[in-house]
């Protein structure tokens, strides 16, 4: 029995061929017609000649949680490839909920609601989270039962494969336990940010700037890093380097309040203050832990003389901090 149960669990979360849902690899996906959060009505078939990854989940559910984390990298990844993500929730979930957890986890996949759980029942669902790889000719090709430790893998391996950039014998050698090798740059990257942050939180701005430095030449798409970085130029009064670095971050990821509060930092340092306000709006809109954002606003309204404004900004920043007691970064001038 003992050994059994064993075997399930390897099956389940760690073997490369998936057992998640009730229909095999090569056959036709199910269409569907569900409508998004956004009333928008999105269906398998019209897919515009793209690859689609399913994936279901729940909002309350750690896993679902890590998938649609790990499924946004990769896709931040392989930015402009011709693959699209629905994601699905049973009608039972609370609404508020669900909006809650895209917030809080930056997800911004469109949600459709499966209504009677149709969804559920025609792929034969099995397990939180689910993911289905459907290729451009609506062919299920993959899927990957609940969150295994190697899932950001295996959805990019996925996706690679459905896409047709690499063949089964490529896809083998790269989901290999023998070639999972340990993102050696991805851990120095992480090193040399985390330094960065303790020569910031001791008020050696020049030695963080160079520590930062060296981990963004390490990992370029590092988000975190190129922000931290925007900040101490900001701390710096380095306008110009902050600008550059803060609309760098914004490629690698369009919706980072924090890189859009940045940018209206360094906007209010070169005087645009109208740009200013209009991007840091964007960016409080969405923002559950908007301190720094408000304060930069009290500020770009401070300077145009509209003092009720900036008091009001001033504010939200002051409530932020009392409520929640935590910043979006911890170089904040909040803090």
């Amino acid at each position: 029995m003992i050994i059994t149960t064993l075997a399930l669990v390897f099956l389940i979360f760690f073997s490369p061929v998936s057992y998640a849902i009730g229909i095999p690899a090569g056959e036709k996906a199910p269409d569907f017609n569900l409508t998004s959060l956004e009333g928008e009505r999105l269906s398998l078939s019209k897919n515009d000649g793209k690859a689609t990854a399913l994936i279901y989940w729940r909002p309350d559910h750690k896993r679902s949680l890590l998938a649609l984390k790990d499924a946004r990298e990769v896709l931040r990844k392989l930015k402009g490839k011709d693959i699209r993500v629905i994601t699905i929730v049973a009608e039972s979930e609370s609404l508020d909920l669900i909006k809650s957890a895209l917030v809080d986890n930056k997800i911004d996949f469109p949600v459709v609601v499966d209504r009677g759980r149709k969804f559920y029942s025609d792929y034969g669902i099995r397990v939180y989270p689910t993911t289905v790889i459907v290729d451009k000719d609506g062919i299920i090709t993959h899927s990957i039962p609940s969150h295994p430790l190697t899932f950001k893998n295996l959805f990019e391996g996925y996706i690679k494969k459905a896409l047709g950039e690499i063949d089964e014998s490529k896809l083998n050698d790269m989901l290999s336990p023998h070639n999972e090798k340990v993102d050696k740059t991805h851990l120095e990257a992480t090193r040399l940010y985390n330094l960065a942050m303790k020569f910031t939180e001791n008020g050696m701005t020049e030695l963080a700037v160079n520590s930062v430095k060296k981990s963004i030449e390490v990992k370029p798409d590092m988000l975190k890093s190129r922000i931290l970085l925007g900040f101490l130029y900001l701390e710096l009064e380095d306008t110009d380097n902050a600008l550059t670095t803060f609309n760098k971050a914004l490629e690698l990821d369009p919706h980072s309040n924090d890189a859009k509060t940045g940018l209206g930092g360094a906007l209010i340092m070169k005087g645009d203050l109208d740009r200013a306000i209009k991007i840091l709006n964007d960016a409080a809109v969405a923002n559950p832990y908007a301190q720094m954002t408000y304060y930069e606003l009290g500020k770009a309204y401070e300077l145009k003389g509209e003092k009720d404004r900036s008091i009001e900004m001033y504010k939200k920043a002051i409530e932020k901090i009392v409520h929640k007691q935590i910043l979006p970064s911890s170089i904040s001038k909040c803090k």
